[in-house]
Order: C-alpha cells, then structure tokens, then sequence
C-alpha cells in the first residue's frame, strides 16, 4: 500500500486588481422578504438571540468621574472671607432679549414647482377620463400647460367634450394614439385662459313683490365667441389627423363610445 500523500497547501484567494480585499458579507438572519415584512416575527427573534437568558439581570453602570465647574481660589486681605469659587468655564456676558427671524424659503413656493407628467401622456394620446361631468369619455390629449394640468378635447362633435383641463391622475392614458403632425397649440391657451369670472354674489337691494329675499339667481354660463373659434381650431385639427388614419371609422366610434367595467372585470388588470 503506497504511503499517503501529504496534501498541498491550499492557495490563498488572489488579490483584486486594487490590491485590496474586499470582505465578505453575509446574509443577516433575520432578513426582509419584501414589503417590509420580515422573515421571523419580534418573539420568535427573541428566543434565537437567547434574550431569555438576559431577563432580570443587571449590570451596574460604571460611575463616571464629575467634571469640575467651579475652582476655589484664596483672596488675601482680613475682611475678604479668606477664598472664593470661580467658575471655569464662563457664562454668557450677552444674552438677545428676542429670537433670531428665520429666513423661509419664499421663492418655492407650489406655483413654481417642478410638474413631471407620465411618459404615456403625449399629445394625442387617447385618454379615458375617471373624474368630472365628463367620466367615463374618451378624449383627445393636445398638450400639458406650465401649471402641471392636462388640455384635453372630445373632439366637441364626437362626444361633447369641450376643451378642459384635467389633472393627470384622474386619467388613464391608453395605448392608441394620434398623429398630430405639426400642429402647435395657440399660444393664448394657457391655464388664465380657463380660470373662471367669479362675480359677485352680493343680493341686489331692489326685489319684487312676492320674491323669496333669500333667493339667489345662478346665471347660465354661455361660451364666448373667443371660446368658439378655439374649440373649432384644436378640433379641426384632431378630426383631420384622424381622417389620415385606415382605421378612422373604427377611432370614430371609439371615441364616441364612453366607457365601463362590467361584472368581474377590474381596471388594475386591463391593457388600455
């Protein structure tokens, strides 16, 4: 029987390139499967770790040494007292009777924000709307304006849907989109454009017999002529891109029809 062979040294790890090593690190125990949650619970933590054996005892704090504060020095004369306590470390000699102004920071303020919009919402995107008297259509995407807010359009002639703006999480953008080409939205859009005249709610003094004093009368909103021929230009323009497109009579009715979930479907689980 041949005599054992004696076994090679084992070969170290070699080196990064560096020249340094990095060191190994482990899994922790008790480790985060994810969502925050954790893979052993407080209790059962608590017997791995053996705290049980812990429980009760009591380790007395090693007493730390008292720093001094004051210093007793001699005073010579007869009728000094002989010494006095000086402090090491002196107090304040200026004390401000009121606190400092904080400076804030005026210039952030909301309406200078940074908006970030989805990278789905593009102009001509199709959007479904979630929220409004307008729930439910689906509309036409024509541009994101400086406060954040999405312009959107019907077309008017499709679905009644006039020129809104609409925040975007009361939308769901969609995978079908339109081509606009090089159309550009009229500069004078703008969110001032669709801020509303707050009038006046004061009751007027001259009433007629028989009339309720309480009685308030809400006036009709009527669209301007301004308003008028701006729907008719952003909705030319739309009508127009989709009449270029093979598919338009199905887009059509499409953007005619509203939208809804029936029995045992759910929006999370939907492709639009």
């Amino acid at each position: 029987m041949a005599p054992p062979q004696p076994k090679a040294a084992a070969k170290a790890p070699a080196a990064p390139a560096g020249g340094v090593q990095k060191a190994k690190v482990g899994k922790p125990r008790n480790y985060d499967l994810g969502n925050g949650v954790l893979r052993f619970s407080k209790s059962k933590m608590f017997h791995k770790k053996a705290k049980y054996k812990f429980v009760g005892k009591k380790h007395p704090k090693a007493p730390k040494a008292k720093k001094l504060t004051h210093v007793v020095k001699p005073i010579g004369g007869e009728k000094n007292g002989g010494t006095r306590s000086v402090l090491i470390r002196r107090r304040k000699s200026f004390f401000p009777t009121q606190d400092k102004i904080k400076t804030r920071p005026h210039h952030k303020t909301f309406s200078k924000h940074v908006r970030r919009t989805r990278a789905t919402l593009t102009p001509g995107t199709v959007c479904i709307l979630l929220a409004g008297r307008h729930a439910g259509k689906r509309v036409i995407l024509v541009g994101v304006l400086p406060s954040g807010l999405l312009l959107v359009t019907g077309p008017f002639a499709f679905n009644s849907c006039p020129l809104r703006r609409i925040p975007q999480r009361y939308v769901i953008g969609t995978s079908t989109k339109l081509d606009l080409g090089d159309f550009k939205l009229p500069a004078h859009l703008d969110d001032a454009y669709f801020k509303k005249n707050k009038k006046s709610t004061k009751r007027s003094v001259k009433r007629k017999e028989g009339e309720d004093i309480f009685a308030t009368k809400k006036e009709k909103y009527v669209p301007s002529e301004q308003r008028k021929a701006d729907q008719k230009l952003v909705d030319d323009a739309i009508i127009k891109a989709i009449g270029k497109r093979t598919d338009k009579k199905v887009l059509r009715g499409y953007l005619k029809s509203a939208f809804g979930l029936r029995s045992s479907q759910y929006a999370h689980r939907l492709r639009f």
